[in-house]
């Protein structure tokens, strides 16, 4: 009986020691003591609180999910090629006088976008690259067929408006706000609120993924 009290009162002496060296966990908290109470502070994340609307069937909330996914990793190249866009609007308007300087121009605009791009479009997947499409229409005001016809040729506008109907898409179809893009057009409200990160956390419980671009601005000039 003496040699069982024995063992228990060592593995209690054990277990006592163990709980005295064991790392706190948790993170501290601010405090403050009023009147001889201490009172504790935390803050708590901001999140976003969802309106009560049509529910969702779990189909279209997968298809929701995928879209805010992806619209996070796309709509930032849709931001840069409106700035690249005015860029070359405004260089061919202040700087070129003749048809030959403007086809160099564009030529060299096309290679350069090609060499900054190429490698994250063709990480992009089929939804990425319509979504894509979509956000420049709305960015730029043209649809890719009319981007195409602008700053290229009306043969290869048409070329690729055929390829893209192999892939049941349209380059002529136009970005509509108050339609088709109705859920695209919420997304970007909620990017220009400030609200997104917030936004994103709700539904993911993590931070948004930050899509990287290399630049802003091209090099290209006209060649005389």
């Amino acid at each position: 009986m003496k040699r069982y009290a024995l063992i228990l009162l060592l593995l209690a002496a054990g277990f006592a020691a163990g709980a005295q060296t064991r790392a706190p966990r948790g993170e501290l908290m601010y405090y403050e003591v009023h009147n001889g109470d201490t009172l504790l502070f935390d803050s708590i994340e901001p999140t976003w609180c969802f309106p009560k609307g049509r529910k969702l069937k779990k189909g279209d909330w997968r298809q929701y999910y995928k879209l805010v996914y992806n619209f996070n990793r796309i709509y930032p190249y849709a931001l840069v090629g409106r700035k690249m866009m005015a860029q070359v609007d405004s260089t061919i308007a202040a700087d070129v006088s003749k048809r030959s300087e403007r086809n160099r121009y564009v030529k060299d605009v096309e290679k350069e976008l090609f060499r900054i791009f190429e490698k994250d479009i063709r990480n992009m997947t089929v939804q990425q690259g319509v979504l894509l499409m979509r956000l420049v229409d709305r960015e730029c005001g043209m649809s890719g067929y009319e981007i195409i016809r602008t700053y290229e040729n009306g043969f290869a506008a048409t070329f690729w408006q055929v390829v893209a109907k192999m892939f049941s898409q349209d380059l002529k179809s136009r970005y509509d706000p108050n339609g088709k893009d109705l859920r695209t057009e919420e997304l970007v409200r909620i990017w220009d609120s400030g609200e997104w990160n917030g936004f994103y956390y709700s539904i993911f419980m993590e931070m948004p993924f930050r899509t990287e671009i290399k630049t802003e601005r091209l090099e290209s000039t006209v060649r005389k």
